[in-house]
């Protein structure tokens, strides 16, 4: 069970906020993401409208909004994929740095939501290597109000053939910077865990008083990838295994498995085509005791 924040999130410039599916048939994919995860689901459009927009949550409130699901746009036919947004303070000027930076504007900014009640503004660009992504300037629709816990969006990877090209071109309209203390290719906004800390996550320095310095600020990972640049969207799980067993068991394919120093990943691509990829936060037993010493707690 998870603790709804007193305070909702918020998503300073710079920061990954929300992230969708675009799918053809949106009811089958709220059966799948249902059973895979334990959401519930609101509808955002009214009836009669072209598509459907799901919001995704925890309890069926906004207050738990974890993703969304969608219709994708008449005439699309691109690949099915998770979409990534990124918070910007002011969409239109955005895009134009977008622009000059070298990136695609393959949607002008538009307003989403009734008129009076915005959820918010949004444009799709795709940057210098080829990646897709979405800008969001918010306004009702603030991002994912519950991340980090099991069923929830973890974490998104850039994944990228020159991480060095990708850095010039979000350092820039984002903000970003790479630490080289903090691990490969963890980009973070400067002061976004102050942020945090004075919203809603008033004990992350406490929480994460084991870890180096500004890792806090991290907001996305920018890592070396073969092939076209995209991002890659991971939910958070209790269990690999069996969330990956899950999921194949309802038409997903798991198309590789890695246990890493801090998790256990499976990497799956659901019955519509979209990768994802389910994370078991599984630290090391030096972690685990340092944390518990931070918290004035003896170690097991």
């Amino acid at each position: 069970m998870t603790d709804t924040p007193t305070t909702p999130r918020t998503y300073p410039h710079g920061v990954l906020s929300w992230i969708d599916l675009e799918v053809h048939d949106v009811g089958a994919a709220l059966t799948f993401y249902g059973d895979l995860f334990g959401w519930r689901f609101t509808e955002k459009l009214p009836p009669g409208a072209a598509g459907r927009y799901v919001v995704a949550s925890q309890n069926g409130s906004d207050t738990t909004a974890v993703a969304g699901i969608a219709t994708p746009d008449p005439g699309f036919d691109g690949e099915v994929a998770w979409h990534t947004y990124l918070a910007v303070d002011d969409v239109d000027a955005a895009v134009a740095q977008a622009a000059e930076l070298g990136g695609v504007v393959s949607s002008p900014p538009e307003d989403v939501g009734p008129p009076g009640r915005l959820a918010g503004r949004m444009a799709r660009i795709v940057d210098t290597q080829g990646a897709p992504g979405r800008l969001w300037q918010a306004a009702t629709r603030l991002g994912a109000q519950v991340v980090n816990v099991p069923g929830t969006w973890n974490f998104s990877n850039l994944l990228t053939p020159d991480v060095d090209a990708a850095l010039a071109f979000y350092g820039p309209l984002l903000g970003w910077e790479l630490s080289d203390d903090l691990g490969a290719g963890m980009a973070r906004v400067p002061g976004y865990g102050d942020h945090l800390a004075r919203t809603s996550d008033p004990g992350i320095y406490e929480r994460q008083a084991f870890v180096p310095p500004g890792f806090a600020d991290v907001v996305a990972g920018v890592l070396r990838a073969d092939g076209p640049a995209h991002w890659s969207v991971a939910f958070a799980v209790a269990d690999r295994d069996q969330s990956a067993a899950l999921a194949e068991s309802a038409g997903a394919t798991v198309l590789a498995t890695e246990d890493g120093e801090w998790t256990k990943e499976a990497t799956v691509r659901d019955p519509f085509g979209a990768q994802l990829v389910l994370a078991q936060f599984d630290p090391p037993e030096s972690a685990v005791r340092a944390e518990a010493e931070a918290r004035g707690e003896a170690p097991a």
